[in-house]
């Protein structure tokens, strides 16, 4: 009954004008009301402030200031092999598996296309086609800096607009297409591992959406479709990530996606619907390597989920 009644706010509230307010209100200097609303939070939410770089609440002036904070150097060791990619960021993980010709699981009975996730780019979503994604659910105690699977040069960013439902495993189970209907930034990179796209997906309340080479994306919230391409790699003014290296942030968290070609990746046989991440930790590697690692498909995702439950 209760999760009925969150489903239909979801519908009924004015979530743009929400999620202006929320924006406003995190980004002001508001003194001893700013630090009241950081310790409710951490403390509600349980945040961890020793991995902070600085744990001291009073060094936050404004709430986004908290909320994007850095960690400690070194605190969340990178894999190092060429062959390994690394977890994106702190979180939870969604749904992981095989892409089915078009179809992406949201939850249990329920999936969206990837022409839907990437705004109907028809081209972009066939180097997907039967290739393998993860969706990595940042909640609000997360460390909420978004990093690179593996080394890449960005070719294009898409701003999506969208609706802004919340994002959590909720919403996930009971809004059709959330992923695919949500506001969004696209980003696409060209990688050892082919295509590779990784997408930050907006929510009710989420302020800000920046990345390290544009700032911040979204707000302002124009309601069209913008699209940005960048220079091929060893061109003046190509933008180049290394593993590890952050490449996006939320202002109040979400959900990162990311979409792999086929034949490129195998995901670690360790990770499933649920597993928690932590930054830098081994996500995958590529399919070549004749290892430990067995390929997920969603099949695996909903066992390895059964068996957790």
């Amino acid at each position: 009954m209760l999760d009925n009644i969150k489903i239909r706010l979801q519908y009924l509230l004015p979530k743009q004008c929400i999620t202006h307010l929320a924006g406003w209100f995190a980004n002001k200097k508001a003194g001893w009301l700013t630090q009241l609303v950081i310790k409710a939070f951490a403390k509600v939410y349980k945040v961890d402030m020793n991995e902070a770089q600085n744990p001291s609440f009073q060094a936050y002036s404004t709430f986004n200031e908290f909320f994007v904070r850095p960690l400690k150097e070194g605190i969340r060791p990178v894999v190092s092999e060429t062959h390994q990619l690394a977890l994106p960021a702190d979180g939870a993980i969604s749904q992981l598996g095989a892409i089915r010709e078009e179809q992406i699981i949201q939850a249990k009975g329920h999936y969206y296309t990837v022409e839907a996730l990437l705004a109907g780019q028809h081209q972009l979503a066939q180097q997907f086609r039967n290739g393998h994604f993860v969706t990595t659910y940042l909640s609000p105690k997360d460390y909420h800096r978004v990093h690179m699977p593996c080394d890449g040069v960005l070719k294009e960013m898409i701003y999506v607009p969208g609706d802004l439902f919340s994002v959590n495993p909720l919403t996930a189970a009971n809004v059709p297409n959330l992923f695919a209907r949500n506001e969004r930034v696209i980003c696409m990179f060209d990688t050892a591992f082919g295509p590779m796209a990784q997408i930050l997906v907006g929510a009710t309340i989420v302020g800000s959406i920046e990345t390290v080479w544009s700032g911040c994306v979204t707000p302002p919230r124009e309601g069209i479709i913008k699209r940005w391409v960048y220079p091929a790699k060893g061109e003046e003014g190509a933008v180049s990530l290394k593993k590890g290296e952050e490449m996006g942030r939320f202002k109040l968290g979400s959900t990162v996606i990311n979409l792999f070609a086929p034949n490129q990746i195998q995901f670690a046989n360790n990770l499933y619907s649920g597993s928690q991440t932590l930054l830098g930790g081994l996500m995958a590697q590529a399919i070549s390597n004749d290892d430990e690692l067995t390929e997920h498909t969603t099949d695996d995702v909903s066992m390895n989920q059964n068996n957790a439950s």
